[in-house]
């Protein structure tokens, strides 16, 4: 148990999170608390504002501003000469501790100096600048980066930073240091691209952080088709380079030999149509954004890319992962049906080109789950491209979901908490931990994560739904509902309203945020309307909308198991034999 800190008419409870003003509670925002707990137990020297910023927004690149709101607020509660400011350094805590107050430094919070990073095999690759006269070749930036983020992922033995994270400093004035530090890497990869007409010119270089130096530089002038050699060519030398900086090997011809057939074997399913890559890349970075009009967009140039190239099977792949997300959230004009015939077609492609290609059994893993409800399959196909892919984090992240349809909940969250490791800026990682810490009943390090992924990601997807559930399962229902109001997604909002409206007795409203879903989307959310009924306890509706989608096959029917707003129907005689049917009996 971690000691109390008093000072004059005032007590800083660590264990408890809590300020006391004369024995009575002050309002205290997460980041005030964690600056003054830092300041108190450093108390004996100054706290500089880098440090001070690290520990309260630990992986994220804020304003200063942002510090001397926090400090200000703090001076209104404790004084003005509470909190001393040490001009262009730092501020240090003024008040007298009691006697018997132990300091406890804030362990959890702090990062690793750069200098222990160094014998770490680890890297980032940051968003190449786009030098050319067009904003439009900036998805080509960012693709070329993106591309080689991923096949050195595939490197065994390289700790890769997400993509997620390693964009989040994009533009951002921040020096390479603090940005290893931030993503906890030993090496930085950087770079610029200008593009002209079928002329490309890249450089690259490889900043080995420990000591500031370069390993490796090179500037490329090449046609457009020859991008492949290009990227082929710095991911060789990356990997080459490191290993003789980090892990001690020789630089000769047998490294440069095995670099070259690590890099070939991690490439496969590429493709080798120029034009072709680049739609792929466009395609991608849609389909990443997971919106109705942006995964329109990615299929539109998944499609182009294929007919340029119909041996490309990671853009089948992707292909097949847009049909199955865009079928299963309502996004695209075609029914459950169509939608997922033209996902098993696409993974079909893609396992047939490269049966060895992860992302080929990631896009089948997800058929299999999503439609097919062959949940031991779904499984196997997950397990393989993890196997193949160790830190890709939208593998890891489909595997993790997985888990969780098969009421594996403590291995999914050990998985998605790797995920964070790779990936600490990303929103949408943070907000599958929540969820997954929901689905186990563990609301207070659900909360914790989804107001990490809010405040990484305020807009993001679904993160404002998983909120307003989590709140209304530890009874802040104002809260809930301001969450529920704040999800995009329309489906997830009207679930969150109406089981939301139910608790505050607003049978109204409930009703009616209940009968719209009905009205619009009685095709592609019965599962959801289902668990509407189960939570407002009207259990024949709710067994009578959970057949209606099985027999749709319903993609949302994949979490009957772990649905919380299902859980009032377990002792019910008929649940046993609902599970059985679908398959998630055990």
């Amino acid at each position: 148990m971690t000691a109390n800190y008093k000072f004059g008419r005032f007590e800083l409870r660590p264990d408890t999170r809590q300020l006391l003003v004369d024995d009575q509670p002050a309002t205290l925002g997460t980041r005030a608390f964690d600056i003054l707990r830092a300041l108190i137990e450093r108390r004996e020297r100054l706290v500089t504002k880098e440090e001070l910023l690290d520990l309260a927004w630990p992986g994220l690149v804020v304003e200063e501003n942002n510090l001397q709101v926090q400090v200000s607020t703090l001076r209104k509660i404790l004084g003005t000469d509470a909190i001393a400011t040490i001009a262009g350094k730092g501020y240090r805590f003024t008040p007298q501790i009691e006697a018997g107050s132990l300091s406890h430094p804030i362990q959890a919070l702090e990062r690793p100096p750069v200098a222990e990073l160094a014998a770490k095999p680890s890297i980032a690759v940051l968003p190449f600048v786009n030098t050319s006269d067009e904003a439009a070749n900036e998805y080509f930036a960012d693709g070329l980066a993106e591309e080689l983020l991923n096949v050195l992922s595939k490197v065994r033995g390289l700790r890769v930073a997400s993509r997620t994270s390693a964009f989040s400093f994009k533009g951002a004035k921040v020096d390479i240091p603090t940005m290893a530090q931030k993503l906890n890497v030993a090496t930085i990869l950087e770079g610029s691209v200008r593009k002209v007409g079928n002329r490309v010119r890249i450089s690259a270089q490889l900043i080995h952080v420990a000591t500031d130096s370069h390993l490796w530089s090179a500037t490329y002038d090449r046609q457009l088709e020859d991008i492949f050699a290009v990227q082929d060519d710095i991911a060789q030398s990356v990997v080459k380079e490191l290993r003789a900086a980090l892990m001690g090997e020789i630089p000769d011809a047998a490294a440069s030999a095995a670099a070259r057939a690590e890099i070939e074997a991690a490439a496969r399913g590429r493709g080798e149509n120029a034009e072709a890559y680049r739609l792929y890349m466009q395609a991608s970075f849609h389909n990443d954004r997971y919106s109705a009009e942006d995964s329109a967009i990615a299929i539109e140039a998944y499609r182009a890319a294929l007919k340029l190239d119909p041996n490309y099977a990671l853009a089948w792949a992707g292909l097949s992962i847009a049909y199955a997300s865009g079928t299963a959230q309502a996004w695209l004009k075609t029914d459950l049906d169509e939608g997922f015939r033209l996902a098993r077609e696409a993974a079909g492609k893609a396992m047939q080109l490269a049966p060895d290609l992860a992302e080929s059994h990631d896009a089948l893993g997800v058929l299999r789950r999503t439609n097919e409800w062959d949940w031991k399959g779904a499984e196997a196909s997950f397990a393989r491209a993890l196997e193949l892919a160790p830190h890709n984090i939208r593998i890891m992240r489909h595997t993790a979901y997985m888990l969780l349809v098969r009421g594996r909940y403590d291995e999914a969250i050990a998985l998605v908490r790797q995920a964070v490791e790779l990936d600490p800026l990303s929103g949408a990682v943070h907000s599958l931990l929540a969820s997954s810490y929901r689905i186990a009943g563990r609301l207070d390090e659900a909360e914790t994560a989804i107001r990490k992924s809010l405040e990484l990601s305020p807009h993001g997807g679904f993160a404002h739904y998983f909120h307003s559930d989590i709140c209304l399962a530890q009874g802040r229902l104002g809260e809930a509902l301001d969450a529920a109001k704040g999800e995009i997604h329309v489906t997830f909002r009207l679930l969150a309203l109406a089981n939301v409206y139910h608790a505050q007795r607003r049978r109204t409203e409930s009703d009616a945020a209940l009968k719209e879903l009905i009205t619009t989307r009685a095709n592609t959310a019965a599962f959801q309307i289902a668990e509407i009924f189960a939570y407002r306890g009207e259990r024949d509706q709710a067994f009578a909308w959970l057949e209606r989608a099985c027999a749709q096959r319903d993609p949302g029917m994949c979490m009957v198991r772990a649905s919380p707003r299902l859980r009032g129907l377990h002792d019910d005689p008929r649940w046993r034999p609902f599970v059985e049917k679908v398959g998630l009996a055990d």
